[in-house]
């Protein structure tokens, strides 16, 4: 990038009035291209890289740098309402969608393998570190987990910029990654959200074994 347009790696988190300016991981920025090309073909991917700002598009017709932050808002929001807007009717089920894709990508090969040898309670009691790992700074509580029932309640309690598209990307990616554990029948849904002004974000799951 040029001197007008910083390396993203060179922007930290930094605070703004009351909340701080949040950042994503570079492999969840990954994602995109590996779910657009996959589905839609070359010609469409770039079809909606010409559709993003100029800093966006720098990123997306380049290498992504997997273990680099990136401003949340510029290269995870915007990307996801393109998404949103040109493969699904501007329906929030595409960021639904790609949060299912984000889970296929980040959880596959050898890990994907192990992941499926594991029970939902393994990814569960690893709930409040996964969110962290991915978007900075940001907190999950987990709550109501009844093991019989197969139910869980999860609190997004921290996440200055969370938008519907960003609440419903993590809402799909919680239902594939369940489903990846082997489980059936899984429900996610979203029964408070910060985006509408609630002081939590709450997704109320379930699942079946068999």
């Amino acid at each position: 990038m040029n001197d007008t347009h910083p390396a993203p790696d060179s922007i930290s988190s930094v605070a703004v009035g009351k909340y701080t300016a949040m950042e994503v991981k570079g492999e969840t920025l990954a994602c995109f291209p590996w779910y657009i090309m996959n589905k839609y073909g070359q010609s469409k991917y770039q079809n909606w890289v010409k559709s993003l700002s100029e800093d966006a598009q720098q990123v997306f017709t380049s290498a992504i740098d997997k273990n680099r932050w990136y401003p949340l808002d510029t290269y995870l929001t915007e990307p996801t309402v393109a998404l949103c807007d040109m493969f699904f009717n501007k329906s929030l089920r595409g960021a639904w969608e790609i949060g299912r894709s984000s889970a296929d990508y980040g959880l596959s090969g050898i890990m994907k393998i192990l992941v499926k040898l594991s029970s939902p309670d393994v990814l569960i009691n690893k709930a409040t570190t996964i969110l962290p790992k991915y978007y900075r700074p940001s907190a999950l509580e987990i709550s109501a987990y009844n093991k019989e029932k197969l139910t869980i309640t999860l609190k997004i309690t921290e996440f200055p910029e969370i938008n519907r598209y960003i609440e419903h990307r993590i809402g799909g990616w919680i239902e594939r990654a369940i489903q990846i554990c082997g489980s059936k029948h899984v429900t996610v849904q979203i029964v408070s959200s910060m985006a509408d002004g609630a002081p939590i974000t709450e997704y109320r799951i379930s699942w079946k074994k068999y």
